[in-house]
């Protein structure tokens, strides 16, 4: 029952406590409000495709209002608790429901031993009748360790020979760094966006000075050791016959000039499973200097199929035929939904427009309709495709061919209408095929972690530094792509490559690799 509803006392001290009451129920159900505009928010943008950057950064004000709520919330519960310490005792708490803790977690037992006398009578013989268990989670911090290699010499009784076991090769001759540290110090960079000396302030608590300059020597060593991992991970990915590509900024450093300029960093991904294919999910990452249309071919080379991409003019030339030699295009193009739907939405944002709202309300059922068929064989996609999503498309041209009559031909909406009719076969090219997407959303999502380290970097120190960063790129994103993961993964390639037999480099791939038993060992104590 609400306080709100219940009669005022008239006794001053209940009247506090009722008034306290009542600023604890509207704390509460602020706290309610936030939580459900913010499900509200991500529930638009989960329907809609991707959302805007004004709709992300709302989502983003939003988590940081409702854990300051719950912080406040806390604070005063644990100020309420300890002036009340003593009715509490007294009064019977509901009990709290919480999400079982993992099973594979180590676990470690503390056994409480009763009192050894009883404070009622002073008996010291006692019967055991059973045991109250509860349990928390704890943090165990990550450590360093020394590992010393002894190589024993023996000498041979018959002839003298000397005998010694060979130094297992290291990833960095006359180093000092092992697999599982440099695995960690590049997923901390690449994947958990810590720039270096970050991480070498990090190492310093511990107790281990590790200077930035010598962990760069360690990410220029690494890179070029897994180089042609990488290069394995994209004649995969270019094996594929549906491709999504796409690009984002990556500010660098331009020494002599004083500022940055801007360069690019690009991936294709060929990820299959939507239409139940066994082929592992790949993301291939490469940087250039600039955007020229070449660079996009690059990416491309030796790529037969369907591209999924934006609608990047350097893109173009891919899908038309050689005009020298004659030889067919590359690619049929398929555009994105994703990046129309999201022109519209940008004018509905601004003009409130009840025609734009329409439109987002058609192409959200046809993103319904991918949603129910996903997993599903190419042919079973493709029949639904046709029975219900052919309809929604031929209402929702004739829609924009009407509206585009009656509006100004230079508004936005005009534009993002026609943004849409001029890609109009390139749009619909998924209907007809089951292999294919409404949208480029898998790379959108493979270019996401980029942008999240960009706002931590805030530039690349060079050219280089972003062909490093996009052959690490390709490797701990392929990694999590296959629910691999990257640390564990990359401690054991980098303790195996150097040795590996280059011609059998497909035994190291992310979805062929299995956990040690030391690795598994922890999930196995539990």
């Amino acid at each position: 029952m609400s306080c709100a509803t219940a009669d005022l006392p008239e006794d001053p001290a209940e009247l506090r406590r009722f008034a306290a009451a009542l600023a604890a129920e509207v704390h509460a159900k602020t706290l309610l409000i936030e939580k459900l505009k913010m499900q509200l928010a991500i529930l638009r943008r989960a329907r809609f495709g991707r959302s805007s950057e004004k709709l992300d950064r709302d989502i983003e004000q939003l988590e940081l209002l409702i854990g300051d709520i719950e912080e406040s919330d806390a604070e005063q519960q644990a100020r309420t608790e300890a002036s009340d310490s003593g009715a509490s005792a007294t009064t019977p708490k509901k009990p709290s429901v919480r999400t079982p803790l993992p099973d594979h977690l180590l676990l470690e037992t503390i056994t409480h031993d009763a009192p050894c006398v009883c404070p009622t009578c002073g008996g010291t013989k006692f019967g055991r009748i059973g045991a109250d268990e509860r349990e928390v989670l704890e943090y165990v911090a990550s450590h360093f360790k020394r590992v010393r290699h002894v190589r024993e010499k023996m000498s041979c009784r018959a002839c003298e020979t000397i005998v010694q076991a060979p130094m297992p090769t290291l990833p960095i001759e006359k180093g000092r760094p092992g697999p599982a540290l440099l695995a960690h110090v590049l997923v901390a960079k690449y994947c958990d966006h810590l720039p270096l000396h970050r991480q070498s302030d990090i190492y310093a608590r511990e107790g281990v000075m590790i200077d930035r300059s010598v962990m760069s020597g360690w990410v220029g060593h690494m890179a070029a050791l897994l180089e042609p991992l990488a290069e394995r991970i994209a004649r995969h990915v270019r094996a594929g016959s549906a491709i999504h590509a796409d690009d984002t900024t990556v500010p660098v450093l331009d020494p002599g000039r004083g500022r940055t300029k801007t360069g690019r960093l690009w991936t294709a991904v060929r990820d299959e499973r939507p239409y139940g294919s066994t082929a592992p999910p790949a993301a291939f990452y490469l940087y250039s200097a600039d955007r020229k249309s070449e660079r996009a071919h690059a990416l491309l080379k030796d790529c037969r199929g369907h591209l999924h991409a934006d609608g990047y003019t350097g893109f173009g030339g891919l899908y038309e035929a050689d005009p020298k030699t004659g030889a067919p295009a590359p690619f049929k193009e398929v555009a994105c939904w994703a990046h129309s739907r999201r022109k519209i939405y940008d004018v509905h944002v601004e003009t409130k427009s009840p025609a734009a709202a329409q439109a987002l309300e058609m192409i959200a059922r046809l993103f319904a309709i991918e949603a129910d068929i996903k997993g599903r064989s190419p042919a079973e996609r493709v029949d639904s495709r046709r029975e219900r999503a052919n309809p929604i498309l031929d209402e929702l041209r004739a829609f924009f061919d009407a509206t585009l009559a009656k509006i100004s031909g230079k508004s936005d909406f005009a534009k993002a209408i026609r943004y849409a009719t001029s890609r109009w076969t390139a749009l619909t090219r998924y209907v007809d095929d089951g292999r294919l997407e409404m949208s480029n959303n898998a790379a959108e999502r493979a270019i996401r972690p980029l942008t999240l380290g960009r706002k931590n970097y805030l530039f690349a120190g060079s050219d280089d530094g972003g062909r490093r960063a996009a052959t690490m790129y390709t490797l701990i994103e392929t990694a999590r792509s296959n629910d691999i993961d990257p640390e564990a993964w990359l401690a054991d390639v980098i303790a195996r490559i150097a040795d590996h037999p280059i011609n059998k480099i497909d035994d190291l791939l992310p979805w062929k690799w299995k956990p040690h038993a030391e690795s598994a060992a922890p999930s196995q104590a539990a």
